[in-house]
């Protein structure tokens, strides 16, 4: 079964724009590495000033793979003092997928 990585980012209010414009900037970034099968950024409603970075991988070693090469590309400092992280915090969850469903039809 496939692996789920959660990356659980702080975001001050502030920087929050900045960080979903980082990720829409880096569309396609991780779509066409080996293993990979989806994902999604999730912006918190309310209670909370973590985003979730939800990634699924065919396997643990197509993950780090990923994280060993193009994500370490797409993640590299360009030298801009505007380019400073938007999280102030980041923890990675780890989980295998057990069950999985979809809808019927």
């Amino acid at each position: 079964m496939s692996i789920v990585k959660i990356n659980v980012l702080t975001v001050p209010a502030e920087q929050r724009e900045v960080l979903e414009k980082r990720f829409a900037s880096r569309a396609g970034s991780v779509e066409n590495s080996d293993g990979f099968e989806w994902f999604e950024l999730l912006r918190p409603v309310e209670g909370t000033d973590q985003y979730l970075v939800y990634t699924r991988w065919a396997t643990e070693e197509a993950f780090q793979a990923w994280m060993s090469g193009p994500m370490q590309a797409a993640h590299r400092p360009s030298g801009d003092a505007q380019a400073r992280p938007a999280a102030s915090g980041s923890t990675l969850w780890s989980f295998e997928v057990v069950q999985s469903t979809g809808p019927k039809g």
